[in-house]
């Protein structure tokens, strides 16, 4: 089993053999296919290890929380689109979903404002201003030095939604509704 790093750095050894090939030619054709291929194994790869990713959690917890992000946004860094996109966090949400549906797990969806990151897993106290750069969560209110991410999932781990329609903002049902009619 390939990893994504090396399904991405075969489909760019790939790219520059066919950009080296001449237009119109025998090699070229052949070239065209590899990349194809190589195009394949990185879609599969990728689809492989969110099928991999959801069944995990589904068969291991009763609740799932995930965050409503705005990946749209996200892409849109140049830094992070390469990374957001392999992540396909969409994919994986609708994954758990359906899979929660099967095993009978609760999936909450946290609100795209809820501060998990800027929010102390300790004392509560919400943080201002926190850049995607700090790594590294401190407290000047209660001494707190945790991880970004770690703190995060206290939070959302604690989280429970004011009202029971939040837990349904990513219910599919609906969807396949409107797409059948």
């Amino acid at each position: 089993m390939t990893t994504l790093k090396q399904a991405h750095a075969s489909l760019n050894a790939a790219n520059q053999a066919l950009a080296r090939t001449t237009p119109g030619s025998k090699g070229r054709q052949r070239a065209k296919s590899r990349l194809a291929k190589r195009h394949r194994k990185v879609a599969n790869t990728r689809r492989h290890l969110v099928h991999q990713a959801s069944r995990s959690l589904v068969e291991r917890c009763q609740v799932l929380v995930i965050e409503d992000l705005n990946v749209a946004r996200m892409v849109r860094n140049r830094r992070l689109a390469k990374s957001v996109s392999d992540a396909a966090m969409g994919e994986l949400s609708r994954q758990l979903l359906y899979k929660a549906r099967w095993h009978g797990v609760e999936v909450r969806v946290a609100d795209r404002f809820f501060p998990s990151s800027k929010t102390c897993s300790g004392c509560g106290e919400v943080k201002k201003d926190l850049d995607l750069s700090t790594r590294t969560y401190s407290c000047e209110n209660c001494g707190l030095v945790i991880d970004r991410d770690l703190n995060a999932a206290i939070n959302l781990a604690r989280w429970q939604p004011k009202e029971s329609s939040e837990v349904s903002l990513l219910d599919p049902t609906p969807a396949l509704l409107l797409s059948t009619a």
